[in-house]
């Protein structure tokens, strides 16, 4: 799992775009998906995000999803 160590304010957590160097914390792969907990941030590659999406809405404070960037064209 990913942790935050510092404390960004809010407009920098919201303004953060994911780039290829954010992973999932399941498997790897390139994240997608950013999940903000009060212990910190998750990461998750489309697969997993769809997969955990139930179970974390609950208890995220915000659910960054730019899983519809795999299908624009380049």
């Amino acid at each position: 799992m990913t942790q935050t160590v510092q404390d960004p304010s809010i407009d920098e957590v919201s303004n953060h775009q994911l780039t290829a160097a954010d992973r999932c914390d399941s498997c790897g792969a390139q994240a997608y998906i950013r999940a903000t907990m009060a212990s910190g941030e998750l990461f998750f590659c489309a697969h997993h995000g769809a997969e955990f999406k139930d179970k974390l809405a609950a208890t995220a404070i915000e659910w960054h999803d730019e899983s519809s960037r795999l299908y624009e064209s380049k």
